[in-house]
């Protein structure tokens, strides 16, 4: 009888000990799950915040920026497939008033041939619409049209490019807002547009100016046709 209750001790001792050891597996705390670290962004690699420059730096920047406009501009000025125009005309032109004749320095022929630093210039500052007409000796079946514009003066307010076919209809390839701003690197800024080849030969350019978008006088230098013959 007493062995029968020693076992029977053990038994419940036995017993309340696996209990306290479930209890115990039960209350461990969960640790949490570790939160994963962000790779950096490649694009910001290697690169300095612009207060953190030394005078060093800054200038070697910008003599990069004064390369890269250098390239571009040299590959757009000896660009075969591209063409200077050959003869122009205007809605208006500066100081062209009754009674007074414009200066040549702002004809509209000044747009003619390769960018030589004279420019037409129109005669309003922030009325109404204005534009400019340039014809090429050969038509193409067009993919761009450039602007070189002294200084960038007018560039914001340009809202409208046509082209002219062989059979004198006029075809808009682009209209809206100009995003082009003031190209800083150098003394003449690019207004560039591409678009999908014309089925049609493209024989002149007409650029509008919608005079309030940028309060200023507006003038062009040299437009260029861009195709194949």
């Amino acid at each position: 009888m007493k062995r029968n209750a020693i076992i029977g001790a053990m038994i419940v001792a036995a017993a309340l000990a696996a209990c306290k050891k479930q209890e115990k597996v039960e209350e461990a705390p969960v640790v949490a799950a570790p939160v994963p670290v962000t790779a950096p962004d490649p694009a910001n690699a290697g690169k300095v915040p612009a207060a953190e420059l030394t005078d060093e730096q800054r200038e070697m920047a910008k003599k990069q920026a004064l390369l890269a406009y250098g390239v571009m501009e040299d590959k757009y000025i000896n660009d075969t497939r591209a063409q200077w125009a050959t003869e122009a005309k205007a809605s208006s032109v500066f100081g062209d008033q009754e009674g007074k004749t414009p200066a040549d320095s702002n004809l509209a022929k000044n747009a003619v041939g390769p960018s030589d630093g004279n420019a037409w210039t129109n005669n309003h500052i922030d009325q109404g619409f204005d534009w400019l007409e340039a014809t090429f000796a050969t038509p193409v079946n067009a993919t761009e049209v450039r602007l070189v514009l002294p200084s960038g003066q007018g560039v914001e307010a340009i809202n409208k490019v046509e082209l002219q076919d062989t059979d004198g209809k006029w075809n808009t390839v682009w209209e809206g807002v100009s995003d082009v701003k003031k190209d800083d690197r150098g003394n003449r800024t690019w207004f560039v547009k591409t678009f999908g080849k014309t089925s049609y030969k493209a024989k002149a350019v007409k650029v509008t100016y919608a005079n309030n978008l940028q309060h200023d006088y507006k003038v062009i230098d040299a437009v260029q046709l861009v195709g194949d013959k």
